[in-house]
């Protein structure tokens, strides 16, 4: 049995706008948005506005916006960064690897012969995750 949707977790909280956030994309369905503990220049996510703790428990109008906003969204960090390829990834209760229970998917931008860095759980610095979201919204824009 997994835990009910908790209206007070982190990105429920970015959506409410009380925490800030460095934002690339918004429609009526998703928000974009800088991850600020990156696994690789560009590192963002893509998150629903309806609340549901993963995939398991999302709608299927939701689940399919996220996938729109995700393909939208790999293909601006593609652009902006000139990568090689990109890394998508979603990750379903503690066992899978999530840690913050909304439903989210990363998308990282990769190069030929570049690990990702491990997740540390440090914070970037701001003047960077605000230089690589200007990157990806202009990417968005063309």
């Amino acid at each position: 049995m997994t835990t009910p949707y908790d209206d007070n977790n982190v990105f429920a909280k970015i959506l409410r706008g009380d925490l800030p956030a460095y934002k690339l994309y918004e429609d009526a369905d998703t928000f974009a948005f800088m991850d600020i503990m990156p696994r690789g220049d560009g590192h963002c996510l893509v998150i629903p506005k309806a609340p549901s703790r993963n995939i398991l428990d999302v709608s299927p109008e939701s689940l399919a916006a996220v996938g729109r906003t995700t393909q939208k969204l790999a293909r601006a960090v593609m652009k902006a960064f000139a990568a090689d390829g990109v890394t998508v990834q979603q990750f379903n209760e503690s066992a899978g690897g999530q840690v913050v229970f909304h439903l989210h998917v990363h998308i990282i931008p990769r190069f030929d012969g570049v690990a990702l860095k491990p997740h540390t759980g440090t914070m970037e610095k701001s003047e960077v995750l605000s230089a690589n979201a200007d990157r990806i919204r202009a990417a968005l824009a063309e």
